[in-house]
């Protein structure tokens, strides 16, 4: 079992000498970030024509760098070995699930992971127990959902990937099997996306509410949630588009499409924390029944707050949420530790109360 092997490949570790490894893209800044401030050395997997970011504008930040040809390429034998000479705790974030795959994460690639590496693979929506069946278990209230165009009966917005870019994103959206099927033809036929992934797509209602994309961190140490904050995202070429006013809108007649390419930080009311916390915590209950040990370390639950408040969860992260806004602009993790903590010295903060109390294999799969 790869579990085993995990935990006996950690045992090993000299744990007075562990580091903190990432992929270098979506989040490796705040990973290496956070590491440092609680005094680790840190690793990053860079590829070849992506790496500037990391060994040259942030070099401060890594102490290894391993530059491959290909990310996947980390999971060759002699990469890993490098890795576990290291004794390197890998974080995971959604650009390691995407370019190294779901596959060779669960069966091939023996370094321990700060997290559940089995719990990745429910972000995507057309596998069994998926976020939706996750979110549903848990009894948080989500979007209906359309088992064909045909049903169609309110404003939806369709998920389906680019055609070239898998992990990107061309969301449309619809409100009857008509408008459904000339935006589809529409955006096929301008190469935005292929037929096979459309009849794949997700059909869901779209939720008219304030958008809070709430970020959290489970501890399996001591069983509590800590909400780090709130973001937006921003996209390409959405907001663009919305920019104009809206008769250049109508004329235009551009699909548009929902690239994240930022993040802005925000606030929820006070008087509504509360129910946020409620579903984080019966995420949290789900994935330990589902998936145990559970969601362990940083997960996202991405909604909309109606004006009936009601917190609709439409989009779940099992993985480092990639939102660097998070720690400069949230007040939440302040008011619990008296001072600023981002995602990537939160996990710093767990991997070293494990460390201390000799609990390292919690944390890890």
């Amino acid at each position: 079992m790869l579990h085993e092997k995990i935990q006996e490949i950690a045992s090993g570790y000299d744990q007075s000498n562990l580091r903190i490894g990432v992929l270098g893209s979506h989040s490796a800044l705040e990973i290496g970030y956070g590491a440092k401030q609680e005094g680790f050395e840190t690793v990053v997997i860079c590829q070849k024509g992506r790496e500037k970011t990391y060994t040259r504008y942030y070099r401060n930040l890594f102490d290894h760098v391993i530059l491959l040809d290909k990310f996947a390429d980390m999971v060759k034998e002699e990469e890993q070995e490098r890795l576990r000479e290291l004794n390197t705790i890998f974080v995971p974030n959604r650009s390691f699930s995407v370019y190294v795959g779901y596959d060779n994460i669960e069966n091939k690639f023996l370094v321990p992971l700060m997290g559940n590496r089995y719990m990745l693979r429910t972000e995507e929506r057309n596998i069994p127990r998926n976020q939706y069946y996750l979110l549903r278990e848990a009894g948080i209230p989500t979007p209906k959902t359309f088992n064909s165009y045909e049903e169609i009966d309110r404003l939806v917005i369709v998920k389906v990937p680019e055609k070239t870019r898998k992990i990107e994103r061309a969301f449309f959206y619809a409100s009857s099997p008509e408008e459904f099927l000339k935006k589809s033809e529409e955006r096929i036929k301008r190469g935005i996306i292929t037929k096979e992934d459309l009849e794949k797509a997700v059909i869901e209602e779209y939720v008219i509410g304030a958008k809070f994309n709430a970020n959290f961190f489970w501890s399996p140490l001591t069983d509590e949630i800590d909400l780090l904050g709130f973001d937006r995202r921003i996209q390409t070429d959405l907001d663009g588009l919305l920019d104009l006013p809206a008769d250049q809108q109508l004329e235009l007649q551009v699909p548009s499409q929902n690239i994240e390419i930022g993040h802005m930080g925000v606030t929820m009311r006070e008087s509504q924390i509360q129910k946020v916390f409620t579903a984080a915590e019966q995420f949290v209950e789900t994935c330990k029944m589902e998936y145990p040990p559970g969601i362990i370390g940083l997960f996202a639950l991405q909604g909309a707050v109606t004006k009936d408040l009601v917190f609709y969860v439409f989009d779940v992260s099992p993985r480092v949420p990639g939102c660097p806004c998070v720690e400069p602009t949230s007040p939440y993790m302040k008011y619990k530790y008296g001072m600023e903590v981002g995602p990537g010295r939160r996990v710093a903060m767990e991997i070293k109360k494990a460390i201390s109390q000799n609990r390292l294999g919690e944390i890890i799969t």
